[in-house]
């Protein structure tokens, strides 16, 4: 049973960084992928950044390619989204989601059907 646990959230300002991490167990899926969501009050889910399971390849939101970072550390079961330059309009709950395939962007979270209990990133 796949289980993922979100931590590393806060409140920062403008500026700042952040570093959000994801634990991931039960997650068997060599060519699926492992990325982010973030939801904003009054807005829908979005996806943010994605990570192939087998490889480093990544995809990225628009808005936030050049300041997000997503790794992974498989002995660790760890997913890792590292947040620089965060502005107020990156405040949202943010996701870690697990596919059982590789997707690319536009992410669609119906097609994620492992999700984390979120985890609340606040930029001032």
């Amino acid at each position: 049973h796949v289980q993922l646990v979100e931590s590393g959230g806060g409140s920062v300002q403008a500026g700042g960084s952040l570093r959000l991490s994801c634990e991931v167990s039960g997650y068997t899926y060599p060519r699926g992928c492992l990325g982010w969501f973030r939801q904003a009050p009054g807005k829908e889910r979005e996806g943010v950044i994605v990570v192939a399971t087998d490889t480093d390849i990544t995809d990225y939101a628009d808005s936030v390619k050049g300041r997000f970072t997503i790794s992974k550390d498989n002995a660790k079961n760890t997913l890792y989204l590292q947040m620089n330059s965060l502005e107020p309009e990156d405040t949202a709950m943010y996701f870690c989601a697990a596919a059982d395939i590789w997707l690319t962007f536009p992410l669609e979270q119906s097609k994620y059907p492992y999700w984390g209990q979120g985890t609340q990133v606040t930029v001032s």
